[in-house]
């Protein structure tokens, strides 16, 4: 039996598209379903780039269903709603993140941690319920459930805020959800990309004491005098990582790049926690026993490994909602260089050699036309 989305009439959007593992995206004509009882039709203003898209375009992860429209780090504004939508009306400023359907029916759904469930279906490169293939926001529009969908608050830029939807998120939760929002902690971040940079912003938004651990000693002004980083460590340099041995309660690893973690559990206080965030093509060097089970299972010198699965890829809508709204408050975004639909190809070669400061946004709106 069809389902009822199926059945809903289609219409035609503009998008960018992968073809094949080279990555490169040329403009198509999708289709999107008209917009249904509970859905919102958005017209997408800004997308972001994220590395997972680079990843997925190019096939690395062997999971690539072409065409891909990519993009998960959608904002725009409304422009319909259906019959049963009470959140939202014509003309809000909203954004779509990095899951667009769930069963809605398992008990993780049922306590707000759809996140968790195993039905779950991703904004992009995803089969939804009916069987479609799910497109993302390198497109003039989409429609999405309601339930997927978050404000954005006035003081909020649909630009800087598109990233927040992935690597807002992605940093935001873990830090909430062990804890580590308290004044006065001592962080680390591996990676100051990216995710990095935002993870930064975050911490130091809650008044945490934040070292950045890089490879790149030419990052250390911008971190230090731009993002407010309280140290700044070359992980190449012995006598700088010897430095802050034991002093971190925590190191957040934004990384993308395979590496051994061995040479970071030192730098962690006693029970200290570390989360690893960057999704690497080769396997992290480390033993597997320590990725296993998400408890602490492997301990060197009285620090715990931990490794914890869900929330720390993504979050909920509640809690990504809750993110937003506190990073307008706090004045949390992106620094960003807006591209242009025509050179998001150009933009996907300098992301891939690490050359961007520090999060490409398309600007759809404005850019993404018909000939």
């Amino acid at each position: 039996m069809a389902s009822a989305e199926s059945e809903l009439q289609q219409r035609k959007a503009l998008a960018l598209a992968a073809h094949d593992a080279s990555g490169r995206v040329t403009p198509i004509h999708i289709s999107r379903r008209d917009t249904g009882d509970n859905d919102v039709a958005i017209k997408i203003l800004y997308c972001g780039i994220c590395h997972s898209d680079l990843h997925t375009i190019k096939n690395d992860w062997r999971n690539a269903i072409y065409p891909v429209v990519a993009g998960h780090e959608i904002t725009g504004l409304v422009t319909d709603v259906g019959k049963n939508v009470s959140r939202f009306k014509v003309g809000d400023r909203v954004g779509v993140g990095c899951m667009v359907n769930t069963c809605q029916s398992c008990e993780s759904c049922k306590d707000g941690f759809e996140n968790y469930c195993s039905k779950i279906v991703y904004t992009y490169n995803s089969r939804d319920r009916d069987g479609t293939v799910t497109y993302g926001g390198y497109s003039d529009m989409v429609v999405v459930n309601q339930r997927f969908v978050v404000r954005f608050p006035d003081g909020m830029p649909l630009d800087g805020g598109a990233p927040l939807l992935c690597a807002g998120i992605t940093v935001y939760t873990p830090m909430k959800y062990h804890g580590l929002n308290e004044p006065g902690k001592s962080v680390g971040v591996i990676g100051l990309g990216g995710l990095g940079h935002v993870a930064v912003k975050f911490a130091k938004a809650f008044g945490m004491r934040v070292t950045v651990i890089s490879t790149s000693p030419e990052k250390e002004e911008e971190a230090m005098e731009k993002l407010g980083v309280d140290t700044f460590v070359v992980s190449t340099d012995p006598n700088q990582m010897k430095s802050v041995m034991g002093t971190m309660h925590v190191i957040i690893n934004t990384a993308s790049a395979s590496m051994s973690m061995y040479p970071y559990l030192g730098l962690l206080k006693p029970q200290g926690k570390m989360i690893l965030l960057g999704l690497p093509v080769k396997p992290l060097e480390i033993s597997a026993f320590a990725l296993v089970g998400g408890k602490p299972v492997l301990k060197k010198k009285g620090v715990l490994l931990r490794q914890d699965s869900g929330r720390e890829l993504y979050g909920s809508v509640g809690d990504t909602q809750e993110m937003i709204d506190f990073a307008a408050e706090h004045g949390v975004t992106a620094d960003i260089e807006l591209v242009g639909a025509e050179d998001v190809n150009w933009a996907m070669e300098r992301l891939a050699k690490g050359e961007v400061r520090y999060r490409f946004v398309i600007d759809v709106g404005n850019t993404l036309v018909a000939a």
